[in-house]
């Protein structure tokens, strides 16, 4: 398609046709001080030229504040209200299952990558862990040539039928690092930039895991070296010409005690004493396959009560309790976070500050954690960056940004220069 429109239509949103190269970068579990901290430390010289040239933003991410709903709502420019990904795992009342939610069967609105691809645009997609990366490539047609999507963690299985690559390990050049390691981000760059020379996209996302945050605070010298690494990709993705837009999924937070103990409310033993032993259901949204940095523990649960309780008197009595921030029925919690009401329960909950939350102790396997327990999901983790390498103009003075303002951010006022 030789003839590019000036805009593009998606979820609601226009969106201007690149005038340059876009990259988004979504930095898993990165709340701000992350990069104050490496850019004070002198870690990150290419980062502290960027912000002063170009634009560094604050924004909100989706509550909650987990990997998949926000990842779909960056991409998607909307929140989960409108495509449906309201955590990595649900309780699925049709099929009276408790399931993973990272199957495009989910997903009820288009990508923004796809939206451009069929306009013919030349996209690429790729992310850290392969939970993802279905999610993200929904809608893309590999069959065109104008197509790229896969993980880090299954770079060697890649076909031109399923990501429009044939063996993006080869492209890449490095062995598939463990899952469990920062290398696994460092792999998603180092084929940003190949992919950015070679195949010159007019929009690249790339998403990374949290491995790092998880384990060690700002400012830390894991941190900052994880940061280090993560600036040297970007001076190559903008010395090849680049617009770089940056924002993260959720930030992270300390939960534990003065001992390093996980501090955790278990919410299916208080509902168990609230009312009948096991006859509410307590869902953690952040349960995904990957749960040895965290146990599946977050500040973030849903409830699903027997038919006839009070819902009014549980909520109250959730959040009398210390520890508790919200406790609301769904429509009211729904209305205010974007959350399809269809897809949670009847009570949502959400932490305060350096609080935990659990199903009961037995379904929490903490043998992986190293660390004291860092983790997301609540409001306490809902800030994090929005940073464009280019300056930023015609934002309407105290406009509030989400993180899934992005691509809106970058497009449509951005300078291309």
């Amino acid at each position: 398609m030789d003839q590019k429109p000036q805009s593009i239509e998606i979820n609601g949103r226009a969106y201007a046709w690149p005038q340059a190269p876009l990259v988004v970068v979504c930095i898993d579990g990165s709340e701000p001080d992350y990069i104050e901290q490496a850019v004070a430390a002198g870690m990150m010289p290419y980062t502290e030229k960027m912000l002063a040239r170009g634009a560094d933003l604050r924004a909100d991410c989706v509550i909650p504040s987990f990997t998949n709903p926000n990842n779909l709502s960056i991409v998607t420019g909307a929140p989960p209200a409108v495509h449906g990904i309201c955590g990595n795992f649900f309780y699925d009342s049709e099929a009276d299952a408790e399931v993973m939610m990272n199957e495009p069967r989910f997903l009820r609105a288009g990508t923004i990558m796809a939206a451009f691809q069929r306009a013919g645009a030349k996209v690429a997609v790729v992310t850290a862990k392969d939970k993802l990366r279905r999610l993200l490539g929904d809608g893309l047609d590999f069959s065109t040539g104008r197509a790229i999507c896969f993980s880090s963690e299954k770079a060697d299985q890649t076909s031109l039928a399923e990501n429009g690559i044939d063996n993006a390990k080869a492209m890449v050049g490095r062995e598939i690092p463990s899952v469990y390691s920062a290398d696994l981000s460092e792999y998603v760059f180092d084929a940003g930039v190949k992919l950015m020379n070679s195949e010159r996209p007019d929009l690249m996302y790339l998403s990374t895991t949290d491995y790092v945050q998880h384990k060690h605070a700002p400012g830390t010298p894991e941190a900052n070296a994880f940061y280090a690494m993560m600036d040297g990709y970007w001076a190559a993705l903008d010395e090849a010409g680049a617009v770089i837009a940056l924002t993260a999924d959720h930030g992270m937070t300390a939960m534990h005690d003065g001992s390093g103990a996980p501090d955790v409310i278990y919410l299916q033993d208080v509902m168990d004493r609230l009312l009948d032993k096991q006859s509410a259901r307590v869902i953690l949204p952040i349960t995904d396959p990957y749960v040895v940095h965290h146990g599946a523990l977050g500040g973030f649960a849903t409830i699903y009560l027997p038919e006839g309780t009070d819902r009014a008197e549980i909520c109250a009595a959730l959040a009398a309790m210390d520890g508790i921030d919200t406790a609301l029925g769904k429509e009211e919690a729904c209305a205010r976070f974007g959350l399809p009401e269809d897809r949670v329960g009847d009570v949502i909950v959400v932490a305060g500050p350096h609080k935990a939350l659990g199903s009961t102790p037995a379904k929490h396997d903490l043998s992986g954690l190293k660390e004291p327990l860092r983790s997301h999901g609540g409001t306490t983790t809902q800030k994090v960056p929005l940073l464009v390498n280019r300056p930023v103009t015609d934002l309407p003075p105290g406009r509030p940004l989400r993180n899934f303002d992005i691509f809106d951010v970058a497009l449509n006022h951005a300078a291309p220069h």
